[in-house]
């Protein structure tokens, strides 16, 4: 899963403020001056003498003193603020796809509550975990029925599609005709496969025993979770939990 991580700050945004300073420096000096220059004009104008000129330009030298320790404070606070967003690189949080073992019900319920892209990652994970190699979840209105592929640990190729069905809707021959017309065919499959969080009707049942897809329904999804049940490679064809 995606982990929501705090951007750092664009080294163009600190670009930015640092040319604001400098503009903002650069003004304050030229206005000064200009005081400065007016100030000493006025000065000889009113021909006072050079004591009180020199006090002018203390002053003015005095308020440029303050304007670079305000401007020092400014660069301080811009950098205290800046602190939170440069942290260290994010750790990666990892979540287990599968349910615990030894918690049959439960685990229908997990699975049932998962939507279709979650269900058929938890699908692969299962498979991956009773051995199987090369496993990858296709998904997807492409797919032609294959939402999960792997290697069996025998060898075998194995082919899954997953029915995402909650308890009124049931997967029914004509779901189950569509899979056997693209299993075999398009797919090469040695084992094939169909993982549904509901039930099979009758005649689908029927069909896949015919054809020899394995049929796992929810019960016998749970069962095979938490590890009380052989996975699809193994046994007969149609699986229904009690």
């Amino acid at each position: 899963m995606t982990v929501p991580v705090r951007r750092p700050r664009s080294a163009d945004r600190a670009a930015f403020s640092m040319r604001q300073t400098i503009l903002w420096f650069a003004l304050a000096g030229a206005v000064l001056c200009g005081c400065g220059l007016m100030l000493r004009s006025l000065v000889r104008a009113a021909g006072v003498g050079g004591a009180l000129g020199g006090v002018a330009l203390a002053g003015t030298l005095f308020a440029l003193l303050g304007l670079r320790r305000a401007g020092g404070r400014r660069r301080a606070a811009t950098n205290t603020g800046s602190i939170p967003y440069e942290t260290g690189l994010p750790q990666p949080v990892t979540e287990s796809a599968l349910p615990e073992a030894g918690e049959g019900r439960e685990a229908a319920r997990d699975f049932a509550a998962m939507d279709a892209e979650a269900f058929e990652l938890a699908v692969a994970a299962l498979c991956e975990r009773d051995g199987c190699t090369d496993v990858e979840a296709v998904g997807g209105s492409g797919d032609l029925g294959a939402d999960v592929r792997a290697v069996a640990p025998d060898g075998r190729r194995l082919v899954i599609q997953c029915k995402r069905y909650g308890p009124v809707n049931k997967v029914g021959s004509q779901d189950m005709q569509r899979f056997g017309g693209t299993c075999f065919a398009v797919h090469e499959a040695d084992i094939a496969a169909v993982v549904t969080t509901g039930e099979f009707t009758g005649p689908a049942a029927e069909y896949a025993e015919q054809c020899g897809i394995v049929c796992l329904d929810r019960a016998a999804l749970a069962a095979w979770a938490d590890g009380s049940s052989p996975a699809p490679w193994h046994g007969g064809t149609v699986r229904r939990g009690r």
